[in-house]
């Protein structure tokens, strides 16, 4: 049986601009020298999983596949390298993205139930996206002379928050991963967090079959102990044009998760108090309810009245392990790239 290790994750897509086209490959070449000199080159293989996003269709359909242009001689030294190692080409198909870089994008066609009209590709039918996605990358090795490399699907899924098109009725149609990962990059988008069927706290999202019960139905976390019910939130008396309120919220979703804020999502419905009160939180629970973490310059105070509505729920965090360790009140002053925007959406809610 052969093993496999992988080197980055989605390195080219197109919204790092460019950040690890020089690194990934001496990377790539570097773990393999690694794996022949401790005697494991044949049963340990490189790969490097790939977004979709690094192959494209001149006319729309699959048999249109190549790579994409500015990465043209850079996917072909990979894809060479990779054929001649005798390890496969690992690919993240997402049809949720489609719908999220294209409003026009037909609905039906991501999901796998047949209800889209088929597309006719030189009489193969494609009647789903992620058939004609696959296939425009089979079309793209064989068009450079690879059309015997093995491909790995490595991640697919639906997230169930994070845009408009992110939710659980969409998620449960196409059926995503585990569990939602709240430190994510969000470079591609806030749904980067939230491709889980189950909860941070292991709770399911929704009715799934794995197969793996009598009953069928997802079984929750079990013995999962929670913090004391009180929440951070924005006092009645602080006032919304506060200096301090843009540079507060901008420290909170730094460090913590703000990504169910924005249109369309589970927390859109909030006024302008309600989502800087989630910023607030958000900080205050991840860093496990500290008094410390609740002390926003005249604009927070610590509640135990539950602020959620019936579509946002204001998280209260699993108790930590500590393990001996002593719990302090960390983390850089840095924003994440999607706190800028945030801050806009919180900031002129009316």
């Amino acid at each position: 049986m052969c093993r496999y290790v992988a080197v980055g994750n989605e390195p080219f897509l197109q919204t790092y601009n460019g950040s690890f086209l020089r690194t990934t490959f001496p990377a790539l070449q570097n773990v393999q020298s690694a794996l022949i000199k401790a005697g494991l080159g044949n049963s340990v293989k490189v790969t490097v999983p790939l977004n979709a996003d690094v192959y494209e269709s001149s006319s729309d359909l699959p048999s249109g596949g190549d790579f994409r242009a500015d990465i043209h001689d850079l996917m072909l030294a990979i894809v060479k390298f990779l054929n001649d190692a005798g390890a496969p080409f690992t690919v993240n198909i997402y049809p949720f993205i489609s719908l999220y870089t294209d409003a026009n994008f037909p609905v039906d066609y991501a999901f796998f139930d047949g209800n889209a009209s088929p597309i006719d590709d030189g009489g193969t039918s494609y009647t789903n996206m992620f058939d004609a996605n696959y296939d425009t990358l089979v079309h793209a090795l064989q068009k450079n002379g690879f059309g015997n490399l093995p491909i790995i699907v490595g991640e697919i899924g639906w997230p169930t928050d994070g845009d408009m098109n992110a939710n659980i009725e969409y998620a449960q149609r196409f059926q995503p991963g585990l569990i939602d990962e709240d430190a994510k990059s969000v470079d591609p988008g806030n749904f980067e967090r939230h491709w889980g069927i189950f909860t941070f706290d292991g709770l399911p999202k929704y009715a799934f079959n794995l197969g793996t019960t009598n009953t069928g139905a997802l079984i929750p976390a079990r013995r999962v102990t929670y913090l004391e019910r009180k929440w951070c939130v924005m006092k009645s008396s602080a006032k919304l044009d506060d200096p301090q309120v843009p540079l507060s919220v901008s420290y909170a979703c730094g460090l913590a998760d703000c990504t169910r804020l924005g249109y369309g999502t589970s927390c859109g419905n909030l006024d302008a108090r309600g989502n800087i009160s989630y910023a607030f939180n958000s900080y205050y629970q991840i860093q496990n309810q500290l008094d410390d973490a609740c002390k926003f310059p005249n604009l927070s105070t610590i509640t135990k009245t539950d602020p959620s509505t019936q579509t946002c729920k204001f998280e209260v965090m699993i108790e930590p392990y500590y393990g001996g360790a002593v719990q302090t009140l960390g983390g850089a002053k840095k924003a994440l790239g999607l706190v800028t925007g945030l801050i806009l959406f919180i900031l002129n809610i009316v």
